[in-house]
C-alpha cells in the first residue's frame, strides 16, 4: 500500500486544504501507476506549528513541506513504470503545488522509501 506522510506547516492545513491534498497525492500515484493503485493511496497530514520549523538552522514563516511516500521496494523497479521513483517525485511536487500554489515548488522536499519484502504486514500478518 503506498503511503503519505506530509510534515507541513500548521498554518497551511485550514479544514479545506486537507482533502484537497489527500485527493492530489493519491492522483499522483495513480498518474504513475493507474487508477487501480489510486485507490490504495494511505495519506497522513502532520502539522507543525510555525516556531517547530526551520530551514538552514532558522525558523520558517512559509510552507516547507516534506513528504515521504513508501511502498514496497518492488514497485519502484516494475517494468512496465519505468524511472517510477523519478515519476512520483515529479507527480508529488505538482500534487502540493497544485493545491498550495506555485510559491511552494523550490521548498518541497519528496522522499521515495522502498519497504524490502517481509517487512510490512497486514492484519497481524507479514505481508
Amino acid at each position: 500500500m503506498p503511503h503519505f506522510t506530509v510534515h507541513i506547516r500548521e498554518e497551511a492545513l485550514d479544514g479545506t486544504v486537507e482533502p484537497k491534498l489527500i485527493s492530489a497525492l493519491a492522483d499522483a500515484v495513480g498518474a504513475v501507476y493507474g487508477e487501480r493503485f489510486r485507490s490504495l493511496v494511505g495519506v497522513d497530514l502532520i502539522g507543525i506549528p510555525q516556531h517547530r520549523r526551520g530551514v538552514g538552522g532558522v525558523t520558517v514563516d512559509h510552507d516547507a513541506p516534506l513528504v515521504t511516500l513508501s511502498m514496497r521496494e518492488a514497485a519502484y523497479h516494475l517494468p512496465e513504470v519505468p524511472d517510477a521513483p523519478a515519476h512520483l517525485v515529479a507527480t508529488t511536487t505538482e500534487a502540493l503545488v497544485g493545491v498550495l500554489g506555485e510559491g511552494v515548488r523550490e521548498q518541497v522536499v519528496v522522499t521515495v522509501a522502498g519497504v524490502p519484502d517481509g517487512r510490512t504486514g497486514v492484519a497481524g500478518m507479514v505481508a
